[in-house]
């Protein structure tokens, strides 16, 4: 019973990553027919990710009063119903209207399943889980450029996507009751993983009332920012660049986005696996180098089969890190101070994903899309070095 719990909760994170990586795949085509600028797709990404902030920053509250089963079930249908408005979107602005469900949708959910496997599960289940989240991503793209590359309508591929979401629906539906059965039977399972679970147990006292206060919070949620920023600004720029600035077609452009979000779910497949040998700081920092040269690859002027490349060595890249920092919480900051400090790292990261995407939206529009690799390079060397000062500070404790 409780493996079929894991189960349905990877399959939850299925239903998180499907619309993440649609918009950035299906933009190129999509903009023309509503004859929009480029740089929109910044600003339609910022209200789905504003949407997840206030729906993360909720978190608590909500999972507290209705259940991790209840809240992931709403928060389904929440993202099935946008899809299906996107659609059928007759206009920009019913697009803006569905994004602000997708992004309520996704906020609550992600942060109550990422604290209950921090807290309760091994290393490995958080990067298998991420992996989940990875073949949502990768699927996205994948029938986004089956659709395009024949001819047919983007429209296709988004409901596509919607019948996909709502079949999970419908599973999560039935397995309800599973929620409330198998959730205290895997209090548990999670041992530790080397380290203290409590270095911060001192500042107990002092984090309840104000958990930005014990050290390496703060630095955490920078690198949390950054590293969505890497994350979602090559997943929602990256088809443009590959079409405007390497000249692919759209559907190529698709096919190989779809490749970058592979390049994720395979490396959190394969870092389940070595978790089992290496602590979450080394994967993390091994994470940062292949993503930094992965982007390297795209600024040299070598042939184009090297940008293919330069993509899912990214994608192999951010692989670990966000899994290994979350993972990590509990063991910095104490299993107390998690629950409050998880909601903090979700509202953040997607605050990475709601203004730094769009921010390189605003300088193309006054540039060209050449300068993505230039701003992916810049979050990482800052992520590195935040990531970094915060292994100092836990060393010292």
């Amino acid at each position: 019973m409780a493996t079929l719990f894991l189960v349905i909760i990877y399959l939850a994170f299925i239903s998180l990553g499907l619309p993440d990586s649609l918009l950035g795949a299906a933009w190129p085509v999509m903009r023309m027919d509503y004859g929009a600028p480029i740089e929109t797709a910044g600003m339609l990404y910022m209200i789905i990710a504003g949407g997840t902030i206030v729906s993360s920053l909720a978190s608590g509250t909500v999972l507290k009063r209705f259940g991790t089963g209840k809240v992931t079930f709403v928060s389904c249908v929440l993202t099935a119903g946008a899809l299906f408005g996107f659609s059928i979107a007759p206009s920009l602005i019913w697009l803006f209207l569905c994004a602000i469900p997708l992004g309520l949708g996704a906020g609550a959910v992600d942060a109550g399943l990422n604290n209950y496997v921090a807290t309760h599960y091994k290393a490995h289940h958080m990067s298998w889980l991420h992996c989940f989240w990875g073949v949502g991503a990768t699927i996205g793209p994948m029938i986004m450029s089956f659709y395009i590359s024949r001819g047919q309508s983007w429209r296709d591929g988004y409901t596509t996507i919607f019948i996909i979401q709502l079949a999970l629906v419908v599973l999560l539906f039935c397995t309800l009751p599973l929620w409330k059965r198998v959730s205290p039977e895997s209090r548990d399972e999670r041992t530790d993983d080397g380290g203290d679970t409590d270095p911060e147990g001192a500042n107990e006292q002092k984090a309840r009332t104000n958990p930005l206060k014990i050290k390496g919070v703060k630095l955490t949620l920078t690198s949390f920012l950054l590293y969505c920023g890497v994350e979602s600004t090559v997943g929602l720029w990256g088809g443009s660049f590959l079409v405007n600035t390497k000249q692919l077609t759209a559907a190529t452009a698709a096919q190989w986005v779809s490749l970058y979000y592979a390049g994720i779910t395979v490396g959190r497949l394969i870092t389940g696996f070595v978790t089992f040998k290496v602590s979450n700081r080394v994967l993390i920092r091994a994470g940062q180098m292949i993503a930094l040269a992965g982007t390297v690859l795209l600024v040299l002027p070598l042939p184009t089969s090297f940008s293919l490349v330069g993509f899912i060595m990214i994608g192999l890249g951010c692989a670990p890190i966000y899994p290994c920092l979350l993972h990590e919480t509990p063991t910095r900051f104490g299993k107390e101070q998690s629950t409050g400090i998880m909601g903090y790292q979700m509202a953040v990261a997607y605050t990475g994903s709601t203004f730094l995407p769009p921010l390189l939206g605003w300088v193309i529009g006054y540039s060209t899309t050449g300068v993505l690799p230039y701003f992916v390079i810049t979050y990482i060397v800052l992520m590195f070095i935040g990531s970094e000062q915060v292994n100092r500070l836990m060393k010292a404790h």
